[in-house]
This record gives C-alpha cells, structure tokens and sequence, in this order.
C-alpha cells in the first residue's frame, strides 16, 4: 500500500510538474457580444466567409439568423454560398474526402462548439476567444502553423491576413525543479489588415456568435429564469400568510 501511494504521488507530481517540456497558457476572457445584434451580425459573416468553407452548422438553419436582426432577403444576398434555400442548414462547402486528406480528418461541426470546449480555466467561448488569437507562424508544421492554446494544431490559421504573421517568444525557466520553456510574448513578422484591437474585436464578435448558435435561446432562457424566480418569491409570501391565517382559527 505504501508502495502504491508513493508511486501516486510521483506521478501527480510529475504530471502537475511539466507537459511535453512547455507551459501552457491561461484562457482569457471572451467579451459577452450575445445580445448585440450589430456585432453577431458581424460575427455570422466571418463565420459564413472564413469558417463554412470546412466546418458545418449542420443544426443551424439560416433563416434562424432573424433572430439575430437579418431579413430573409440580406440573408439570402450575402450570407448563402452554400446553398439557395434560406431554410437550409449550414452545409459545409468544401468536399469532406479532399478536407480529410488535407488534414489528416474531417473538421468537426461548429453547432456546439462553444459549449463543449469548455474546461477548468474557463467556458468554451473563452477558449474559443484565446484559441483564435494564439496562432503564430511554425515551419516545422506541415500547414506552417502552431497554436498556444491547442498546441500542434492540424487547422491552419484562416484569419492570418486579418491578424498578420506573429512568432511566439519562448525563455527558459525552472518549474517545479524542471527546465521548461514558458511563453513570453509575440514578435510581429508581417502586420494584417487590422490592427490588434480590431483583430480582437473581429474574434470576439465571431465568438459571440458561435456561443450564440450553441444555445440560441440562452437569453430568454435566463429572462424567463428571472421571472419564474420573482413568481415564485411572491407566492411564497402569499403561501405563508395564507398558511398562518388558517392555523390561527384552528388554534
């Protein structure tokens, strides 16, 4: 038994010690673009112009994008590539065989990808957020890309002329007793269409809007939430005076 504990022991130390010789990064915070029609309008159209070129939304519809503020007709003259039917689903429109050479396997569907990323550090939209702008340039990889966030990564980073090129700053530091190489900042080789913060802007629209195409109903969930809450607060006040006035007589 005490062999089997010290083993333990050495083995959770080794693991919380170092991971594959690097330290990995904390998840920032995604900004909350869930109820602003102007940015999840923005963000459906990166989604449509750099994400539905490989990943589907194959429980998506696009007439469900009115919920968002778009007519039928802005939808079907700027958002349908893939298809002529406004109550389609998100259909991928690359051919699934030529994407699984390509990359070694199909991408996955982005319907819920915002709720099953989530993890210790933060929820999926927070990964998402940090994920999309920790790309930098890797030519040991075969798509000439690596990412902090989901290290040797097979997607390529699609948003590159909007961010530009930027290599990672690694230093040498001790850990745990353990030398490791820890992230310390970006070098910019080549600028992009947009400044940082309008890079930022852009990602956090588009994740706004994937964290909305995750639950769409997520905020008139939590209104209705708020008020059966007050119902329920008030009728216990009812409930209880109600309950006092018939013992009073009985006793």
């Amino acid at each position: 038994m005490k062999k089997f504990a010290l083993s333990l022991i050495t083995a959770l130390a080794l693991l919380s010690g170092v991971q594959a010789g690097t330290v990995g990064i904390a998840w920032d915070k995604a900004p909350d673009n869930t109820t602003d029609m102007a940015a999840m309008q923005n963000g459906a159209k990166m989604f449509v112009n750099y994400c539905l070129n490989c990943h589907a939304a194959a429980f998506m519809r696009f007439n469900r994008l009115k919920d968002i503020g778009l007519t039928e007709q802005q939808i079907k003259d700027n958002l349908l590539f893939t298809t002529d039917k406004v109550g389609e689903t998100m259909k991928v429109s690359s051919d699934p065989r030529q994407t699984k050479e390509w990359f070694g396997g199909n991408p996955p569907d982005l319907t819920l990808i915002a709720r099953s990323r989530s993890g210790a550090q933060g929820t999926g939209a927070d990964y998402l957020y940090t994920y999309l702008r920790t790309y930098y340039v890797d030519d040991t990889k075969a798509t000439g890309w690596n990412n902090l966030a989901f290290p040797n990564v097979g997607m390529p980073h699609v948003l590159w002329e909007l961010q530009g090129k930027r290599a990672a700053v690694y230093a040498k530091e001790m850990v745990h007793g353990h030398e490791v190489d820890v992230f310390k900042g970006w070098e910019q080789i080549s600028p992009g269409t947009m400044t940082p913060l309008q890079y930022d802007q852009a990602v956090g629209d588009l994740v706004g809007y994937l964290q909305w195409m995750a639950e769409p109903v997520a905020n008139q969930r939590v209104q209705v939430g708020v008020w059966v809450l007050l119902f329920l607060t008030v009728m216990t006040v009812f409930t209880w005076r109600l309950n006092a006035a018939y013992w009073k007589d009985i006793k």
